[in-house]
């Protein structure tokens, strides 16, 4: 039956501590732009004029056209620059207090450019499942699937959140939490994509010069 590539796709994130990581990290993420982004859209309406609004969803549209001007960007460093986008993040909210306006410019721009660091680094991503013996359409598939999840959980929080009322300073001081810990589970992604990375540039390097020593 198909409900059972449900125990598929949770056997695979079992037994790879680095997809579990993975699914952890991309769960935490998406689920606070998801909480965040109906409360945000809502500051949005009273904000921002029409024309920003365009002009940021042409920014997020983007994604495909610069894809290939990262073509061979290391991995580590896509997700070095995502852990500086949530490190903004969590400053940002100090601005609230300050000023609202500020604080919703700054938070719509962060949420543009995660999304085009996501679509990026999923891309990037592929070649190193290969490693962890885990089909292409699979790995796709867990995706997918913690995405939808993190999305679900967050409009469901955020609903709950709108009917309890709370004030929005609260809701990012609990989502700043949550962000912190997706901040140092990144940085433990970025420290393995780092090695694995250098690994294999010095096994290539070591082939080369075996390579060149056997037909000198």
């Amino acid at each position: 039956m198909p409900i059972r590539n449900y125990r598929v796709i949770f056997e695979e994130v079992r037994r790879s501590r680095f997809l579990k990581m993975q699914a952890a990290t991309l769960f935490l993420v998406t689920y606070i732009d998801w909480t965040l982004i109906p409360f945000v859209t809502k500051l949005e309406g009273i904000h921002l004029p029409v024309f920003m609004i365009s002009f940021y969803m042409l920014l997020g549209a983007l994604d495909g056209f610069v894809q290939p001007l990262f073509k061979h960007v290391k991995i580590y460093n896509i997700y070095l620059f995502g852990i500086v986008l949530d490190v903004i993040q969590i400053a940002s909210y100090l601005s609230i207090s300050r000023s609202i306006v500020l604080f919703t410019y700054v938070i719509v721009s962060i949420f543009t450019l995660q999304g085009i660091t996501f679509e990026i680094a999923r891309v990037h991503t592929v070649d190193f499942m290969q490693d962890e013996k885990v089909g292409l359409k699979d790995y796709m598939m867990i995706c997918s699937f913690v995405i939808s999840v993190a999305i679900v959980a967050g409009s469901l929080s955020a609903m709950i959140f709108d009917w309890a009322g709370v004030h929005l300073s609260r809701l990012l001081i609990y989502l700043a939490a949550i962000g912190l810990g997706g901040i140092l589970l990144q940085i433990k992604l970025y420290r393995k994509f780092h090695h694995r990375s250098c690994s294999a540039e010095v096994s290539i390097e070591r082939d080369h010069k075996e390579l060149f020593e056997k037909f000198r």
